[in-house]
């Protein structure tokens, strides 16, 4: 892949655009490289060779725009960065699909590393790390303290039946990609339809809050920027502490091409960060087990799907002759979750 021309990014275009949109901003040729890690959305990292931006576009070839609306990531981040929430400032939003092929925004480049697997913590030693998931706790009690009229979000999101929708969604993306029997999904799901809680009172949800989605400092062990917000809505704050807790949950499995940085030595337990958002937010989390097994359910039905589209040959990579097995560990997971909590 030449840094000239990265897939999905048109660098002359884009230099044509800055140049005209922001005069002065560009002050030399650019290049430009893909970010891999992402689930969905493509990231670009972009250079003149004295400044650095991010821009982001929906997957090539993409159908449902509705899945990645980069006009709301864009809103959601411009809206934080006037809060505590750390985000990197944006500089662009743009429509018009002509430039690059979809429509996608810019913002500035934050220095700063995800850690995707206990491998990558461990180099940090045990505080580090243990200080780095407490500030994740912390970084998601301020998100959920924003006030969204006051940032300009009052109608980012419908609120009212969130779990519900939540729920269903799901499930219907299951039957989706349902091609073979899984023993133990229909369980959950009808366990979780039957005692939903209720919800406490709406915040700006992040929709996929766990370690690798934010960048930590490379000489500190505070978040410099929370990422990928293609899944933010308004909702009920809790599915994101939910979230966090599965990922922070050891799977159990070695050598899984599904990773939690659980394992890494120093990496708080669920149950301290549960304890440590609670105490820092004064919501109620007596319902958490709830939340936690909505996730592990969630992450079961997207793998599941992973693997419907391995069964077709169309997925690319190493790793997805795997990823079938996790699905019954997800569910498996859930069960637990609920029959404890």
């Amino acid at each position: 892949m030449s840094p000239d021309h990265p897939p999905g990014l048109d660098l002359d275009r884009l230099r044509a655009l800055l140049d005209r949109e922001r005069p002065g901003l560009v002050t030399g040729p650019l290049s430009g490289r893909l970010i891999e890690g992402g689930r969905s959305n493509l990231t670009y990292a972009v250079s003149d060779g004295t400044a650095r931006w991010v821009v982001r576009r929906p997957p090539l070839g993409h159908v449902l725009a509705t899945a990645h609306d980069m006009k709301r990531e864009h809103r959601v981040i411009s809206a934080l960065h006037t809060t505590d929430v750390p985000v990197p400032p944006t500089v662009l939003m743009w429509e018009d699909e002509e430039v690059i092929g979809s429509p996608f925004y810019v913002m500035e480049f934050v220095d700063g590393t995800p850690y995707r697997t206990a491998a990558q913590l461990a180099p940090l030693g045990p505080e580090r790390t243990r200080a780095a998931v407490l500030h994740l706790v912390d970084t998601l009690v301020g998100l959920h303290a924003v006030d969204p009229a006051e940032v300009g979000l009052a109608d980012f999101g419908r609120p009212e039946g969130f779990l519900d929708r939540q729920l269903r969604r799901w499930a219907k993306q299951l039957d989706a990609s349902r091609n073979r029997d899984l023993a133990g999904i229909d369980e959950l799901h009808a366990a979780l339809g039957r005692d939903l809680p209720r919800s406490p009172a709406a915040t700006v949800v992040h929709g996929d809050y766990r370690l690798d989605n934010v960048l930590i400092g490379d000489d500190t062990d505070e978040i410099r920027a929370v990422l990928d917000w293609e899944m933010s809505t308004l909702g009920d704050p809790l599915t994101d502490l939910g979230l966090l807790a599965m990922y922070s949950s050891p799977l159990g499995l070695p050598d899984s091409p599904v990773s939690t940085t659980a394992q890494a030595p120093g990496h708080p337990a669920p149950a301290e960060l549960i304890e440590r958002y609670a105490v820092r937010s004064g919501r109620d989390v007596s319902a958490v087990a709830w939340y936690t097994a909505f996730a592990w359910f969630k992450l079961a039905v997207i793998l599941e799907g992973i693997h419907y589209r391995y069964t077709l040959g169309r997925t690319v990579g190493r790793g997805f002759d795997r990823i079938g097995d996790l699905v019954p560990v997800f569910i498996e997971h859930g069960l637990t979750t609920l029959q404890e909590g």
